[in-house]
Order: C-alpha cells, then sequence, then structure tokens
C-alpha cells in the first residue's frame, strides 16, 4: 500500500497555505473574475490593486491555467489581485491599466515558454497560438517574462517585480538558447526581477506576499524556498554560509602514493620497487619526520575525524551549503563545464536534500552572484485540494466572449477547449525523460487530490460549465497513471538523488499500487450525468503493466477508440539517452491492451508517439525504427522532432555533445553523444518516420544507398519505400492544420493517404477514403470520407 502523503517529511517541513493570517483587504470578499479593467475595480469597490499580474496568456479563470491558481491562492490570502493578460509590449502605458500595485508585480510569460510557443522545433514562426482568443498567433513578445519585466520597471520602477512561471524556472542558471544557438545568462540578470519563484510556487508566493505586505524590504527576502535572486560580493546576508567549488572538473593524472610512516626505509624502497642499497645509486627514502633537504616537507600520517558516535565522515550541514557551479563565463565558453553545470542542478533537484548553487554573472565592477534556493516542498494532499477548491468561474473573461457572449465562435481558446471538461488530478512526474522539463519545474515528488475532491470538481463540471454533454475529457496530469504512486519510505525519499524512479527499471523502493486510482474511475464513471470518463494524459505503461486491474479498467471503460502513449524510439541508443523503457515494455502493455479490448468487443488503437532527431539517435537507429513502424502497420502524421528546451539534460548533450547522466570528463571517459545538427539531417531523420510519404521517398533512397542499405528499395511487401515515384506537390498536412505546408500541385493518391499513427494492423486506403486526421482511426465501412 501506499504510504499516506501527509506522513512524509515534506508534510512537516513547512508551513501550511491556510495558516497564515488573511490581509486586510480579505474584507471585499470574492471576486466573479479577477479584474482586468480600472471599471472592473471599481464595481468590486477597490481603489487600488495590491498585487498586478501580468501574462502572456488570456486570461481563463480555471485550475489548469498557472495565472488562475496563482491569482485565486493570492485573492485567498486576502489581496486584491488583478490581471493584465497579453498586454501590447511596445510601451509602458498598457501595464499602467490597473495602476500602480501598492504591494509588487508578478510577471509569468504564460502557461508556455514563450519561444516554444512561437517557434517550431525548425526554428519555423509558428501562426497560432492556443492561448490566444482565437488562436492567433503573434500576441505576446519573444522572451515574453523578460520583456514584461522590463515595461513593468518602466511603468512603476519603485514597485518590486516578482518573476515565475515555466519560462522563468527553465532559465534560472546560465543556459543554452537553441534560438540564438548560445548559452544565455541567468533570466534573473537578464529580466532585472527582484525575485524569481521556480517550480510550482504557491508555497514561495504565499510567503513572500505575507512579508512584502509586512513591510519587509524585497532585497532581505533571501531565505524562501524555490526562490532565486541576485547578490552582490559582500553581501551581508550570505554569512554563515558554508561554500563548496564545484566550478571546475577533476582531471586525471598520476597520483603519487602516500608514504606510510610506519614502513622501514628498506620496506618503503622495495614497496616502490627499488634498492635502498648502495649499488643502485639511490638515496634512501626518508623516515617519517626525516626531511628531504632544506624546505622539503616532511611526510606525516593521513587523520580521519569522525565525530564522537557518528557512523561515518562527519557531514556539512546541508542546510548551510552551497554549491559554487562554474560562472556564466566558463559555461559559455567551455563545453564540458556546462554538460558539468546541468549534471549539478539534476542533482540538487530533491527538496529532501537539495543544496543552495550559486553561479557567478560579470567580472569586476558588474560581478554578481545568482543565488538559487533548494527547490519548494511539496503541496500536502489537503493544500492541493484548498488551492483547486478556490472559487473558479472555469472559463475565460467575459472581456473574449463574441457577440453573442458565448466563448465558443470566433474568439474561442483552443487551450481552453482541450481542458475545459477535464479535471487536473495530480502533479509532478518521476519518469526523468531527459527531454522533458516538467523534473526541472514540477520535480519528481507526486501531489495528489484527495478522492472527495477530485470527486466534487468532477460534480462542479456537470452542474456549472456550459456546453458539458456528460463525456469528461481526461482524468489526469503530467502523466495519466502517477496518481498517488511515491516512494515507499520517507527517509529513503529524502535521501534519494537518482534522477528518474523508472529508469532503467523500476525502483524497487516505487510503490506501484494502482488501486487509489481504479476506485476514482469507477466512482467518477458512475456518478449521475456522466456518460463517460476518458483519459487523455500521456500513459506511462511500464508503470501500467505492473497493475493488470488498472489495465483492464483502463482498456474496457476509459479508452475513447484510441490510446496515446509515448514509447518514443525502438533502439536502445536513443532510448539510453532519453532514459525511457525498452520497447519490450510497450510490447507487454500492447499484448494486455489487445486482449483486455478483445474481451470487451471492442475494436481500440493504440497510438504511439515517436521523437525524431533526438541526442543520441544515429541515421541506422531511424532507419531500423521505420521498418519497425512499417512492419506494425503505422503511418505517423504527427511527427515530434526533438526540441531543445532550456536546462534539460538532452539540450545538454545537444549542446555540449557529452553525456551528463555518464559523469562528465576531459578525457576518454567522456561519453560522446551523437548530435542530430543541420537542416539536412533533421529532415531525413523527420522523413524516416513519413517513410510512406512520397514526398520524402526521393531523400530516403539517397540515404539508404549511402548507408549500404539499397536492399530496401523496391516495390515489395518487404521493402521500406519503392523504384517509383509519383507525382507529389512537396507539400505536407499536419495535424496542426495551420503549421501545414501547402503544395503547388494537387497531390496524387498515394500521396493523400497520409495518416498519423494508426492501429497495429496495416489497414489500405481506397480511392476517395482516408483515414482521418482527427482521430488517426480506420474510417467506418461504407462512409465516405470529405475531402478537404
Amino acid at each position: 500500500m501506499n504510504a499516506p502523503v501527509d506522513v512524509s517529511f515534506f508534510a512537516r517541513a513547512a508551513k501550511p497555505l491556510t495558516s497564515y493570517r488573511p490581509y486586510w483587504a480579505k474584507r471585499f470578499g470574492v471576486a466573479p473574475f479577477l479584474p482586468m479593467s480600472r471599471a472592473e475595480m471599481e464595481q468590486l469597490g477597490w481603489d487600488s490593486c495590491d498585487i498586478v499580474l501580468v501574462t502572456g496568456d488570456a486570461y481563463i479563470d480555471h485550475p489548469s491555467f498557472g495565472m488562475a491558481v496563482i491569482g485565486r491562492v493570492l485573492e485567498a490570502q486576502g489581496f486584491r489581485v488583478g490581471i493584465i493578460a497579453q498586454p501590447d509590449w511596445q510601451s509602458a502605458e498598457p501595464f499602467k491599466a490597473l495602476g500602480k500595485p501598492n504591494l509588487f508585480w508578478g510577471v509569468t510569460a504564460g502557461n508556455m515558454d514563450s519561444m516554444i510557443n512561437r517557434y517550431t522545433a525548425d526554428r519555423k514562426i509558428r501562426s497560432d497560438d492556443a492561448y490566444t482568443p482565437g488562436d492567433v498567433g503573434g500576441k505576446r513578445p519573444d522572451r515574453a517574462a523578460i520583456v514584461y519585466s522590463q515595461r513593468c520597471r518602466e511603468a512603476y520602477k519603485d514597485v518590486p517585480i516578482v518573476l515565475g512561471g515555466i519560462e522563468g524556472s527553465l532559465r534560472r542558471i546560465a543556459h543554452y538558447d537553441y534560438w540564438s544557438d548560445k548559452v544565455r545568462r541567468s533570466i534573473v540578470v537578464d529580466a532585472k526581477c527582484d525575485l524569481l519563484l521556480y517550480g510550482n510556487a504557491e508555497r514561495a508566493l504565499v510567503e513572500v506576499a505575507h512579508r512584502i505586505a509586512a513591510r519587509e524590504p524585497i532585497e532581505h527576502i533571501t531565505d524562501v524556498r524555490g526562490t532565486a535572486f541576485v547578490r552582490r560580493p559582500g553581501d551581508p546576508t550570505a554569512e554563515g554560509w558554508i561554500e563548496l567549488d564545484s566550478s571546475e572538473v577533476d582531471q586525471s593524472g598520476h597520483v603519487e602514493d602516500h608514504i606510510n610512516p610506519y614502513l622501514t626505509t628498506s620496506e618503503q624502497a622495495q614497496a616502490q620497487g627499488q634498492s635502498c642499497s648502495k649499488e643502485g645509486d639511490q638515496p634512501p627514502l626518508p623516515l617519517a619526520g626525516e626531511g628531504r633537504g632544506e624546505g622539503s616537507p616532511d611526510y606525516k600520517p593521513i587523520t580521519i575525524h569522525r565525530p564522537q558516535g557518528a557512523g561515518g565522515v562527519a557531514r556539512l550541514p546541508r542546510e548551510r551549503t552551497v554549491i559554487r557551479l562554474p560562472s556564466y563565463e566558463q559555461v559559455k565558453s567551455d563545453a564540458v563545464l556546462y554538460a558539468h553545470a546541468n549534471r549539478v542542478l539534476h542533482l540538487e533537484t530533491n527538496p529532501g536534500n537539495a543544496r543552495a548553487l550559486v553561479q557567478a554573472h560579470g567580472e569586476g565592477a558588474t560581478a554578481r552572484d545568482v543565488w538559487i534556493n533548494p527547490p519548494p516542498i511539496p503541496l500536502t494532499t489537503a493544500e492541493m485540494d484548498w488551492a483547486f477548491d478556490l472559487p473558479y468561474a472555469r472559463s475565460p473573461h467575459p472581456a473574449y466572449a463574441d457577440e453573442h457572449g458565448r466563448h465558443d465562435g470566433a474568439t474561442k481558446i483552443p487551450a481552453w477547449e482541450m481542458i475545459r471538461f477535464s479535471v487536473n488530478i495530480m502533479r509532478g512526474c518521476f519518469g526523468g525523460c531527459t527531454f522533458c522539463s516538467i523534473t526541472e519545474h514540477e520535480g519528481r515528488i507526486i501531489q495528489s487530490r484527495s478522492e472527495e475532491s477530485i470527486i466534487k470538481e468532477v460534480e462542479d463540471i456537470r452542474d456549472k460549465v456550459d456546453g458539458f454533454t456528460g463525456v469528461i475529457s481526461d482524468l489526469g496530469g503530467p502523466t495519466a497513471n502517477m496518481y498517488r504512486l511515491g516512494c515507499r519510505s520517507p527517509a529513503i525519499e529524502a535521501a534519494c538523488r537518482k534522477p528518474s524512479c523508472v529508469y532503467p527499471g523500476i525502483c524497487q523502493n516505487l510503490t506501484t499500487n494502482h488501486d487509489p486510482l481504479i476506485r476514482i474511475y469507477r466512482r467518477a464513471r458512475a456518478l449521475r450525468g456522466i456518460k463517460k470518463i476518458l483519459i487523455g494524459s500521456g500513459l506511462r505503461y511500464d508503470l501500467a503493466v505492473k497493475s493488470p486491474e488498472y489495465v483492464k479498467e483502463l482498456v474496457q471503460h476509459h479508452v475513447g477508440g484510441y490510446l496515446k502513449i509515448a514509447p518514443e524510439h525502438t533502439e536502445g541508443g536513443p532510448l539510453s539517452k532519453m532514459m525511457k523503457p525498452g520497447i519490450g515494455s510497450y510490447d507487454r502493455f500492447k499484448t494486455m491492451f489487445e486482449k483486455y479490448s478483445e474481451e470487451a468487443g471492442k475494436k481500440q488503437f493504440l497510438i504511439p508517439y515517436f521523437i525524431a532527431a533526438h541526442p543520441g539517435t544515429s541515421d541506422e537507429d531511424m532507419m531500423n525504427l521505420a521498418i519497425w513502424l512499417k512492419k506494425n502497420g503505422f503511418r505517423a502524421d504527427q511527427v515530434q522532432t526533438f526540441y531543445p528546451s532550456p536546462m534539460a539534460t538532452a539540450t545538454a548533450m545537444y549542446h555540449t555533445s557529452l553525456n551528463p547522466l555518464k559523469g562528465v570528463h576531459r578525457d576518454e571517459r567522456a561519453e560522446k553523444v551523437d548530435i542530430v545538427r543541420g537542416d539536412k539531417r533533421r529532415r531525413l531523420h523527420k522523413a524516416f518516420l513519413r517513410y510512406h510519404d512520397p514526398n520524402n521517398w526521393p531523400l530516403l533512397r539517397e540515404a539508404l544507398k549511402t548507408m549500404g542499405r539499397a536492399d530496401l528499395i523496391g516495390n515489395g511487401k518487404h521493402h521500406l519505400i519503392p523504384t517509383f515515384q509519383p507525382m507529389t506537390d512537396g507539400g505536407y498536412q499536419s495535424a496542426r492544420r495551420k503549421n501545414s505546408t501547402a503544395g503547388g500541385v494537387k497531390s496524387s493518391e498515394g500521396a493523400a493517404a497520409v495518416v498519423k499513427s494508426t492501429s497495429a494492423n496495416p489497414v489500405s486506403s481506397r480511392k476517395g477514403q482516408i483515414l482521418t486526421q482527427h482521430t488517426g482511426l480506420p474510417p467506418r465501412a461504407g462512409v465516405k470520407a470529405k475531402r478537404r
């Protein structure tokens, strides 16, 4: 059974969110929506805002959107909170819309990193933005957190700026920036914010808000977990810390053996393969205490001090220890030190044992340190319930409504549509996938809501959300099936420094009991008015196979025809760099999926996702993946290309060509990583995933011949691509239609039969019939597909 969430050391180490005395402005009550204009403030009886939040997203008052959660949490603490959403950043005037904040600015780029939101993995500008009314792109600047912070400072320069959100979390130290292809400084330096809150920031933000409200200068707030800030040399607040210098990488070389002072001269010589005989013309080695001549040191015994009663070497107090990382100037010019800094950062992510980090930026008069406190203590189940049970309106702000007062027309916000009828049941992920940023932002500790809180939200959706048809689109989170999973021992959990609990295999200390999740599924689907509960979050199938009952429950009741999972690859090389399980785990899950689908009399399909061009992926790896795809009847349309997000371990591999997972060295011990660079090679890896697209056949033929695999070119079933080349238009139809590339000529029938990943059985297409773009399922018998 799982250890109760609230008995771990995390629950005892932090002040509860609900224990603070409310700020005096709580008398104004709860706002139906946090105000976005002066008129709304007046309706609420406010003359000013205590805190003004600035965000790159449209304001949607829903617990799936970070700014709504932060706003409602602060409101529950008694503060008057206003929101400036997607302001025009060309001047500071739009940032004055709500007046001067009494306490501080809260700034975020939004739910997504602004650069990832704006650019594709190939650095092409996106034409859409799912967090904007009408799905319109270009409503936020590049590096929005920096731009917004600068405009806030320009608007009211004496008001403190507190920066948060995922864009800040992923840039808290010097980091590789994929879009400019260089190492950039910490965002704390570039944004000139007073304080950065990284990760899920409710706990840190509530404490900071109350301390600023108590008139404590923000520059004195240096002891809050989950924060980063700038310290100048000689700052008195840094006194009392023990610094460990990790700014260099050890280099191998000759190590002199220590002299044993208890051996005789002849024994010492014999141990070194020498003789003390006069005939050897070797001077006798000195005994302990004897000098070797003028200025020569004496040899003395080495003494290891052990404290009274201690079982090991005396350790420094972790709560007062700070690790000095290589400076910005060092990691900018030295790939080995960049990889080393990334490795140290990821080792210091467990709230139970992480130490503070410090990184120097600048030299001389501009020298300052970016100081990063240990990660925040995760929320308890009671605190998660409290945050999710706050009075959210569960809809976009009325300012976004169309002429009919609705949000499902021309002003529809796609991100809201996606989660409109879904429920977030947990936070965090202990998978540790190197290409993913969840660990850097939310951490590995799973924070779960209670069953009662989740069921209450399902009932609220049923009773209060306009347009609900009886189908809950998701009960999930970062992953579908990590709810209430965690370490069996709080002591082990507090001491663990592993980057993943499930790689290279599932840790023996990890609970894999899915019973609490099964109970929620069954209780939720039994509610009056609920027709179907779907699971839309990605499934961790290597965990799911540990609970056949869970797989049966999921497959027979909660799959809407297809289920998405992410094996990411089939080959061991790239999988080891991703820290993902082997394809054997997928095969075991697939067997169970098909068995339980057949028992239920349902024809259902797995939708696997794969990544192209990930560090550690060779051309041969992609070729083998393409062969596997064809053998299993998959035709992938929604192709994912590796996207180097700031601070991820895979990004460090991409930038340095080194593997930080294996240790960082300057000699032959360092593991080199094959990096897919350049447009041509990235196109080749994507082409292997879309081996069925005639537009890719010329590139694949050339590559296969170069690789010595011309045997895969032919017109038989065992060949990967044919010898003939039909007329194609060069176009590409993406699942996100606005990102598709239009061709100049109408495609041939072969080019039109492009589909998303489909069933494990090959599906043949007939003229006028294609596999649906939306679901990736085969067309229904006797129904012709509509032509676009």
